[in-house]
């Protein structure tokens, strides 16, 4: 598989094209934000974007999700037993997701499909989608990707890499299913060697950037007692209001609650988004909650994704570098300065 090189225009026809035959979702500006969105048109198609507000993990783990229907009807033989509500697993294509958001679908495998447990929902609907990244030529001032392991021109997790390179795009095949997306978009013309020299500098700008902020393995070399009774949780917490935007945020946060909804004689039963850092996330029904305090919420945020998520599965942190829980932490609470705490040699 080689790089192709595709102009500004021929890549918006090459996805009127793909949009014959499928749906076709990317970054939309809508009010004050970029969200990942079915086109209905090519110009709505934005890649001038730096990132999204919020995460595009809905595409595979929708914020409320609709997994069941049943009838509550005394004259329906059929009352009370659930059925899978219908939804859409039909083929798609995601254009212009950043390649931290991808890798970030990956690390979230591990609580979806397993050798012996597969989440349905999930599965379809990562069977039917093709990823298109975009390269991060400029990454944010919040971004730390290289910190955790990905890169802002990572292909891990990607079918296609596009690069802008100005006059145009350098489109990179990454799995076969990526090929054969370029191939059905018309996309042949194979990239001069001058366009993959100035993707590889553009790569190495990009990534001496943002340099090193931490050290993950140092962490998973913690111990984990001394680490969970470290004095600095206190501090960290101080200023933590519990809203959960850093989890709703988070590409990487996947808890969820289910509930039922019924109206009159019909009821649906639905997954919807949760959060550890929510006083009822562990609130038991005997009326318990071992983690009843704030500091203990935080805790397990930042023990979860940068400790034990390394011990139990060996793929470095859950957590991609993304920094949307840095710049939209209403009280600047920062897990890269959590991290430096946590990485110390000395936990005081």
């Amino acid at each position: 598989m080689s790089d192709i090189f595709v102009s500004k225009d021929g890549l918006k026809d090459g996805i009127r094209r793909i949009m014959e035959r499928c749906g076709v979702i990317g970054p939309v500006f809508r009010g004050q934000y970029h969200e990942f969105a079915r086109l209905a048109r090519v110009d709505e198609l934005d890649l001038t974007f730096q990132n999204s507000r919020l995460s595009p993990k809905g595409l595979f783990h929708p914020h409320s999700d609709r997994m069941f229907t049943y009838s509550l009807a005394k004259d329906d033989p059929d009352a009370g037993i659930l059925k899978e509500a219908p939804q859409d697993y039909s083929p798609r294509v995601v254009v212009g997701i950043r390649p931290c958001d991808a890798r970030a679908f990956q690390l979230d495998d591990v609580n979806f499909e397993t050798e012996t447990i597969k989440d349905p929902w999930w599965v379809r609907r990562r069977e039917a989608t093709t990823l298109v990244g975009l390269g991060c030529g400029q990454p944010c001032g919040t971004c730390f990707c290289t910190t955790v392991g990905t890169g802002p021109f990572d292909t891990a997790g990607l079918d296609v890499l596009l690069v802008d390179l100005g006059d145009g795009y350098l489109a990179r095949p990454v799995t076969e299913k990526g090929q054969k997306l370029l191939d059905e978009a018309g996309f042949t013309a194979a990239a001069p060697v001058e366009a993959s020299n100035r993707a590889g500098d553009l790569r190495k700008a990009a990534e001496q950037s943002l340099g090193k902020l931490f050290s993950t393995e140092a962490i998973a070399g913690q111990n984990t007692l001394e680490l969970f009774n470290a004095a600095f949780w206190d501090e960290v917490q101080f200023s933590c209001i519990n809203c959960g935007t850093c989890t709703f945020l988070c590409p990487t946060c996947w808890c969820f609650d289910i509930q039922d909804e019924v109206s009159g004689e019909k009821g649906d039963r639905l997954r919807l988004w949760d959060s550890c850092m929510f006083p009822l996330f562990t609130h038991h029904g005997s009326g318990h909650n071992p983690r009843s305090q704030k500091l203990q919420r935080v805790r397990q945020r930042f023990m979860h994704k940068l400790k034990y998520y390394q011990d139990k599965y060996h793929l470095g942190a859950a957590c991609v570098g993304c920094g949307r829980c840095v710049s939209h932490c209403p009280v600047n609470i920062d897990i890269r300065q959590v991290a430096q705490l946590m990485s110390a040699s000395c936990i005081c």
